[in-house]
């Protein structure tokens, strides 16, 4: 007993040979799980970029653009109703026209500022000459289908055909099913970039009528070809189903 309590009186001698510590096995992750995490990863981020570029899109046409073309044909509508009670036969004053058509003039010019938000011109005189155009954010979405397409030959490269083809990437899509789906995208927002710059031409003439106006206006909110093949209406619900972590961030 005393040998056992001998150690309460003061420090014990450590021994020559410390007992070793257990070390622990840590199993390296398979390789194919890892390049199933990285395509996922890789893919789901190239999905988020699509809906950014939508969603800049949509704030340049709804907001931006709907603000001012909304303020334009409000301070025509204002100058016809003025010059409507000016009497017959009386020239209207300049300080009743001049500053509605300073209004006007800057609508335009914010208009076309908004159409540039969407275009590059190829060059000041082929644009003039031919109308030519190419959209940045379409350009940008057509970069990310690309880079989609090419994550689907480097997949097939490490996981083989059948697992592009045929095995879901997440839920019930598999990845080549998700990249030939979307490589139609940019076409609605062609024919919509197309048809904003037929109504900024509408809307630019001063002499454009009321009725026009209005109708020009309906169109620019409602953005028919995106309507039901833009990103929202097509593609952000299928997303938040087949998409694991979708809104994760």
């Amino acid at each position: 007993m005393s040998k056992r309590l001998a150690s309460f009186h003061g420090p014990s001698t450590p021994t020559s040979s410390p007992v070793s510590q257990v070390k622990k096995s840590v199993t390296p992750a398979s390789p194919s799980r890892a390049s199933d995490a990285s395509i996922h990863r890789k893919f789901r981020t190239l999905l988020h970029e699509l809906r950014s570029i939508a969603n800049t899109w949509d704030d340049i046409v709804l907001v931006d653009g709907l603000k001012t073309a909304r303020t334009l044909v409000d301070s025509r509508t204002e100058l016809d109703n003025a010059l409507a009670m000016v009497p017959a036969g009386t020239q209207p004053g300049s300080i009743m026209v001049s500053p509605k058509l300073d209004v006007m003039d800057e609508c335009i010019t914010l208009l076309d500022s908004v159409l540039m938000k969407l275009v590059r011109w190829c060059s000041p005189c082929d644009a003039m000459i031919m109308n030519v155009c190419q959209s940045k954010l379409l350009r940008r979405m057509s970069t990310v289908l690309d880079n989609m397409e090419a994550l689907m030959f480097e997949a097939e490269r490490l996981k083989g055909f059948q697992w592009c083809h045929e095995e879901p990437l997440w839920v019930s899509w598999p990845i080549e099913k998700f990249v030939l789906s979307l490589s139609e995208l940019t076409t609605p927002y062609h024919r919509s970039l197309t048809l904003h710059k037929e109504l900024v031409d509408t809307l630019r003439s001063h002499t454009v009528s009321f009725e026009d106006s209005r109708k020009a206006i309906n169109q620019w909110v409602e953005q028919p070809f995106l309507k039901d093949d833009g990103w929202n209406a097509k593609w952000e619900d299928l997303c938040e189903a087949e998409v694991e972590k979708w809104d994760t961030r």
